[in-house]
């Protein structure tokens, strides 16, 4: 029998939802989830979804909108598992797919899928440098 999954729900500067089915946390999750909370705070930065084995967090500026941002979050996974297989290659780390008004950050850490949505004008290489495990 698996775990009841944990809500947890934090209201700061920002609105957090965390969604955890582990009884023990992981600490590459949590790291990165540390690290999400900053980026959150940067210039441009609407929100993130990072989706682990047992754990989800997500921390978003529409919360009106929150499956609509998942949807693309797993449309952008699997776009990316389907280019690298097509491309022969191991998986793709990040992707970066951009609108005419917004822009998603997708990277791969471990079993961890990050989803970052910015403003188009926000600066994505100073997201991908300040995620650290």
């Amino acid at each position: 029998m698996s775990p009841k999954p944990v809500v947890r729900s934090e209201t700061a500067l920002t609105n957090v939802v965390a969604v955890t089915a582990a009884v023990v946390e992981d600490p590459v999750f949590a790291g990165l989830e540390a690290s999400l909370a900053e980026i959150r705070k940067m210039k441009g930065v609407l929100g993130y979804i990072m989706r682990g084995n047992t754990s989800a967090v997500l921390d978003l500026a529409e919360r009106d909108k929150i499956s609509q941002y998942a949807f693309l979050s797993n449309q952008l996974h699997e776009s990316c598992l389907e280019i690298a297989k097509q491309l022969g290659v191991a998986e793709i780390e990040s992707a970066l797919v951009e609108g005419k008004t917004q822009k998603v950050l997708f990277m791969k850490i471990g079993e961890n899928k990050i989803s970052v949505f910015m403003e188009k004008t926000a600066n994505h290489s100073a997201v991908i440098k300040r995620v650290q495990i």
